[in-house]
């Protein structure tokens, strides 16, 4: 993640002694309740603001509880930093945050809804008693702080856009279907406005892709962004997600694999993202990717093929099998454009076990990109760690709300 050097998430904000010295208090209660406090919060919001669950948020996060754990575990590390500086930034959580809320149009307003049913949840669970006056003081200063800085980054992630807060959604026809040998099925758009062709993009980057479902629901997922860009054309790559017992099958993928063709219409917004490469730069760039994970750097190696072929590129994928790799063919032929290349897949079916870096050499000064499921990345981080890679090197990517899980122990290096 690269920032501007003006951007507001450079700026550390500060909280008064006397709420510093509450909210260190309180953070342990705050924790042991988090998990009760923010599915009341969720609760009390969607009965109050019912179009937020139907339009807005993903119903599949909400079922499986992903989208709590993450709203919990991003206001209770920024409380952390706040009350001990000495930690390290979330940044990179809050550029997270703000690069999805800007994908689905988020603006202000909408932060004053959730103060108002959050605050409701945390005074239900504890007890009235117990949220003092002193106490409410303080929490709800946390939460404007922490509010305010996504609110100030994603203003500027609008004006680098050149559009209004929240204007970020396109009406687009689809041109091209391509179902690929794995199950995965690439879709290539244009604006139905020639006089408004859609924006080029930093590679890496994705799209959030809203679907009207049989229910009346507007369902808005995040897709990365597979090709170069600057045609006016954006292609993204969905994987059908199938119900398991413990997860409903994914309504957004399902509908686009089974309804979407080629001259349908399609909602999208316009790109936004943090996992992107430093395309000023020269230093040799890896790229570690498993399962659907492959969709970024797929994007990534369409824009070094066309623009810098030269520069050294490391290429390392994980998967269940051969045919079970998305892109596979699309990433071999992309490697063949570069002049300085390695290219290497693990695949556990087929008797290659899981990704090994120890059997990998990597070029001095590289930037390291990942993508993937929450066990492979910690392993990953932590093999990198293991072989003395600086974190601020290391970049990465969930296809999940659940930040929160990449300071949980490290899990086997499965796609």
């Amino acid at each position: 993640m690269r920032l501007a050097p003006d951007s507001s998430l450079n700026i550390v904000p500060e909280l008064e002694p006397e709420h510093a010295e509450v909210i260190r208090a309180t953070l342990p209660l705050v924790a042991a309740n988090i998990d009760q406090i923010t599915p009341l919060f969720y609760r009390k919001m969607f009965t109050a603001h019912p179009e937020l669950l139907r339009d807005r948020f993903n119903r599949g996060n909400q079922h499986d509880g992903a989208q709590q754990k993450a709203l919990a575990a991003s206001i209770a590390t920024f409380a952390t930093h706040l009350v001990d500086p000495s930690l390290p930034h979330p940044r990179e959580l809050l550029a997270r945050i703000g690069h999805k809320h800007a994908s689905l149009g988020v603006t202000e307003p909408e932060y004053r809804i959730v103060h108002e049913h959050l605050f409701a949840a945390i005074v239900e669970v504890l007890g009235a008693d117990v949220v003092t006056a002193e106490i409410a003081a303080a929490w709800d200063r946390v939460y404007w702080l922490m509010a305010t800085t996504l609110i100030d980054f994603e203003r500027e992630l609008y004006d680098a856009a050149g559009i209004e807060p929240g204007d970020v959604f396109r009406a687009t026809r689809v041109v091209r279907r391509v179902d690929d040998p794995s199950g995965v099925a690439t879709f290539v758009v244009e604006s139905t406005d020639p006089a408004r062709p859609l924006p080029g993009f930093l590679p890496g980057q994705y799209i959030s892709v809203g679907v009207t479902l049989s229910d009346g629901a507007r369902q808005l997922r995040q897709y990365s962004l597979v090709n170069r860009g600057g045609d006016g054309r954006l292609a993204f790559t969905v994987r059908k997600v199938l119900a398991a017992q413990d997860a409903p099958a994914g309504e957004v993928s399902n509908w686009l694999h089974d309804s979407l063709g080629v001259g349908d219409a399609l909602e999208i917004t316009l790109p936004f993202g943090d996992l992107t490469i430093d395309t000023e730069a020269t230093a040799p760039v890896v790229l570690i990717s498993a399962g659907i994970g492959v969709t970024p750097m797929a994007g990534i190696l369409e824009y070094l093929a066309a623009e810098t072929p030269a520069r050294r590129t490391v290429i390392l994928h994980a998967d269940r099998s051969t045919t079970a790799h998305p892109l596979r063919e699309t990433v071999a032929d992309l490697a063949t454009r570069l002049a300085d290349v390695y290219s290497r897949a693990w695949y556990e079916a087929d008797g290659h076990g899981l990704m090994d870096l120890s059997q990998v050499e990597f070029p001095e000064d590289a930037d390291y990109y990942l993508c993937g499921g929450t066990g492979f990345l910690q392993n990953i981080r932590a093999q990198l760690m293991s072989a003395g890679i600086p974190s601020d090197r290391v970049h990465f990517e969930l296809f999940a709300p659940n930040d929160w899980l990449m300071d949980a122990e490290p899990q086997p290096a499965l796609a």
